[in-house]
Parts: C-alpha cells; structure tokens; sequence
C-alpha cells in the first residue's frame, strides 16, 4: 500500500452525517456561540436567519468529531506498506472558512473531507504534511461548511 492510497489522495471520503437537534444547537451556543439566532427559538425567528439554527463553529467541530472517528477506523486497519503504519499528529491549522448556508434546526448534515496531497517536512524528518479539502452538506446537497486543513503525518 502507498501513502496516496493510505491517504485516499484525490477521494472524497465521507465521514458521517449528524441531525442538528434544536437543544443541542442551544445547549453548544450557550457556552460558546450564544448569538440570538443560535439560543432563542422565538427571537431567532425575528432575526436575519428566520429561525434557529446552528453556529458555524457547532458545524466545524462536528465535522471535527467525525473526522477524528473515520481517521481511528483506518488506524485500526492493516498496513501493509512501506515502513510504520503512518501516525497522525496535530494540525498546523486551516484556511478560507466558510459557512455558506446555515444549519437550521432538525437538518441533517454529511460530512466529507478529501486528501489533496502530502509533502514531507524539511524541518520534521520522518514527518509528512497532508492537505485536506473540508466539507459538509445539507439534506438538499447544499454546502454549509467549507474549510482547507493540513495535518502532520509520521511517516516514518
């Protein structure tokens, strides 16, 4: 097995999808996002969304939990390639966020994301950086979430 394939460089993978129930959109913005839109059913229907939906930040980290999942599945397959089965370690970070349309309450949203590439790291020998495409999608196929990451790979 390659690290392209290991990696699944150029697939778009998907990850899980998740229902965005009205008490825990509240319950995640009352501690970290608490905008009217995001805590208050009634106010959020006054406000510019039209109805309760959830934070950006709710959809991020949900994508992060399932990211993290779909990446311990493969860790636990078998690797049959070159050297050490690749560990993955932190992220250097991401770039162009967007949320694109909101996640109102009761929507189900798919995650995905796709390896783009990997490089390895002048200054980390044995170290890999692998890019990713980050997405999510509505029940309609619409995107509510779009970001570009990388994450530090051991490769060796």
């Amino acid at each position: 097995m390659t690290l392209d394939e290991f990696f699944c460089i150029g697939t778009t993978v998907t990850l899980g999808s998740h229902k965005f129930e009205p008490e825990a959109i509240k319950a995640f913005a009352r501690k970290y996002d608490p905008q009217v839109f995001h805590v208050d059913e009634e106010a959020a229907r006054d406000s510019v969304l039209g109805s309760l939906c959830a934070s950006g930040w709710h959809t991020a980290a949900t994508w992060m939990k399932y990211n993290l999942e779909k990446r311990m599945d493969a860790e636990g397959a078998e690797w049959n390639g070159p050297g050490p089965m690749p560990e993955f370690g932190p992220s250097p970070g991401f770039k162009n966020l967007k949320w694109p349309k909101p996640v109102y309450a009761g929507e189900t949203v798919t995650f995905t994301r796709t390896a783009l590439s990997h490089r390895p790291i002048a200054s980390r020998p044995g170290w890999r950086l692998l890019a990713l495409r980050s997405e999510a999608f509505d029940s309609t196929g619409d995107k509510v979430l779009e970001f570009e990451s990388a994450v530090l790979v051991k490769t060796e």
